[in-house]
């Protein structure tokens, strides 16, 4: 677990929290040496992670409205929508849905939002948290271009920005093993060819 994410996450009242129940010794380390020089690898997104997003086709997207109500809202679009545009950014294209506009409505106040990004059949979480910043899609033809899937006829409203600010991996306990559409016919097929073989 990275510093970066200790030092949004753990604020006085968890570290109260922590102390009350008796782990906060065990989560003492990640806020030591938080000033030390240099990035820390919990705020810049590796290989590991990369992939992981570009496999995704959904996560969870939480913003906090100006009357301090939280918002969590799934987005979903084609596999890799989420891109990974260097250690520290991520964007994806937004697409009109319902038109209620809450998200970014949220964002224009407050910039701060989390992410979560599941991998359900092979039991792999990652939370992300970061400042988001939105971008209308003329005023960037070319990274508009490059998050948008050629397949997918939808027009792009707008794109996201999302400045890295920590990521945690999470713990798989009690997640469930769920499977898209893709993957239990890759499996049935799997099956039929050895029962062939």
């Amino acid at each position: 677990m990275p510093r970066a994410f200790a030092r949004i996450a753990f604020t006085p009242r968890v570290l109260a929290a922590q102390e009350a129940h008796g782990s906060r010794q065990a989560y003492r380390p990640l806020l030591e040496g938080a000033d030390r020089d240099g990035p820390d690898p919990g705020s810049q997104l590796g290989p590991r992670e990369a992939a992981f997003i570009a496999e995704r086709s959904s996560f969870y997207q939480a913003t906090v409205s100006e009357t301090g109500w939280p918002y969590v809202q799934h987005r979903g679009g084609p596999t890799g929508f989420l891109r990974v545009l260097d250690a520290r950014t991520l964007a994806y294209a937004s697409f009109a849905g319902n038109r209620q506009y809450i998200s970014e409505g949220n964002l224009a106040g407050d910039d701060r939002v989390a992410l979560i990004l599941t991998d359900y059949a092979n039991g792999r979480r990652l939370k992300l948290w970061g400042r988001a910043s939105l971008l209308e899609a003329t005023a960037a033809p070319q990274l508009c271009e490059a998050c948008s899937d050629p397949a997918y006829s939808a027009p792009v409203e707008r794109l996201i920005l999302i400045r890295v600010e920590a990521f945690d991996w999470n713990c798989p306990k009690h997640l469930p093993r769920l499977y898209d559409e893709a993957q239990v016919r890759a499996i049935i097929e799997a099956d039929r060819q050895r029962r062939k073989g």
